[in-house]
């Protein structure tokens, strides 16, 4: 195919989303500072509390500039962020960085061991599934696919901690690391680790199994693999090579499946109460911590951009028809 008629290079793609990402983080922070300011309640009334000392509250507000016109404000906190300062915190008085990085790896750590174990799984039992299309294997692993798909994770989260934290007694209840234990402390943190990763887990499975099904049956239909087939290629060889076809559009819903995955670990770490920054999302909502909660939505935008950013990029690799679109 000609380059000259409308094809793209790698780096082009590459600076083209870039712009997006900057776009989409500078729309992300508004709609957010317009939805806070919006909501009902004060998180002053939540630092002064019971006292009705108006002139106290007032001061506080003051101080906090929550007085300031709404344009002033609005660019008084694009002005810091481009300056890359996120503010401190209304009700822990600590810089949002530090907090936002004291809870990131805990996070990291819960998304990367989901992540792991639903690829896996996922593309394993889809592809499974694919080829042994109509067969036990494939009604068993769609039936309980969408059973649990169809679970809310909070619940979901509930179940594995009733049955394997509280009866069973196999996995510790909350927390990341246990007060007193023989254990290493790696292997405290993994085993604190394992209700609320597998909960993410079997989520993002089930859809990646189903994903995965649903990508290889086509493949495996397509003129190119009857063609190698009739030609006496061996299956494994075919297999293999649908397969590879089949994971493209899988790819792309890893990506888009970050934001929901950094969604549901707002719920998963309230549950499980695992030390990340979801958990400190669902606090700083509750308290109108408008900074903290601005610095989240900053910093879980950033991930969920980068991570499609990354897709987009391996898509272009595998499949060279991108660049021409």
């Amino acid at each position: 195919m000609d380059r000259s008629r409308g094809g793209r290079s790698l780096l082009a793609i590459v600076l083209q989303r870039m712009f997006q990402a900057v776009v989409a983080i500078w729309a992300v922070l508004t709609i957010g500072f317009l939805l806070l300011t919006a909501a009902p309640g004060d998180p002053v009334s939540f630092i002064v509390g019971d006292v009705s000392d108006q002139a106290l509250a007032a001061s506080i507000r003051e101080r906090l500039g929550l007085n300031a016109p709404l344009p002033v404000r609005y660019w008084t906190y694009i002005d810091g962020v481009l300056h890359g300062q996120l503010g401190h915190s209304y009700i822990y008085g600590r810089p949002v960085v530090d907090m936002i990085a004291s809870r990131f790896g805990p996070t990291l750590l819960l998304f990367a061991a989901q992540f792991v174990v639903s690829t896996i799984l996922g593309i394993t039992l889809g592809a499974l599934s694919a080829y042994r299309k109509g067969s036990w294997l494939d009604k068993s692993v769609m039936t309980l696919s969408i059973t649990w798909y169809s679970l809310p994770v909070f619940w979901s989260g509930q179940l594995l901690l009733l049955l394997l934290g509280l009866r069973l007694e196999w996995f510790p209840l909350f927390g990341m690391t246990s007060l007193v234990t023989d254990l290493p402390a790696w292997l405290d943190i993994l085993w604190h680790l394992a209700l609320p990763a597998l909960t993410l887990a079997l989520l993002y499975t089930a859809f990646i199994a189903r994903l995965t099904r649903a990508s290889m049956v086509e493949a495996l239909a397509e003129d190119y693999i009857l063609t190698a087939r009739a030609k006496g290629i061996s299956e494994l060889a075919v297999v293999r090579h649908a397969f590879r076809n089949a994971l493209l559009p899988v790819v792309t819903i890893l990506a888009l499946n970050v934001g929901g995955v950094m969604g549901g670990a707002v719920l998963v770490e309230t549950v499980y109460s695992w030390p990340g920054m979801g958990r400190l999302l669902y606090q700083a909502i509750s308290t109108r911590d408008y900074p903290l909660v601005l610095g989240l939505f900053l910093g879980i935008s950033f991930v969920v951009i980068v991570a499609n950013l990354i897709a987009d990029i391996c898509y272009a690799i595998f499949d060279p028809r991108i660049r021409y679109r």
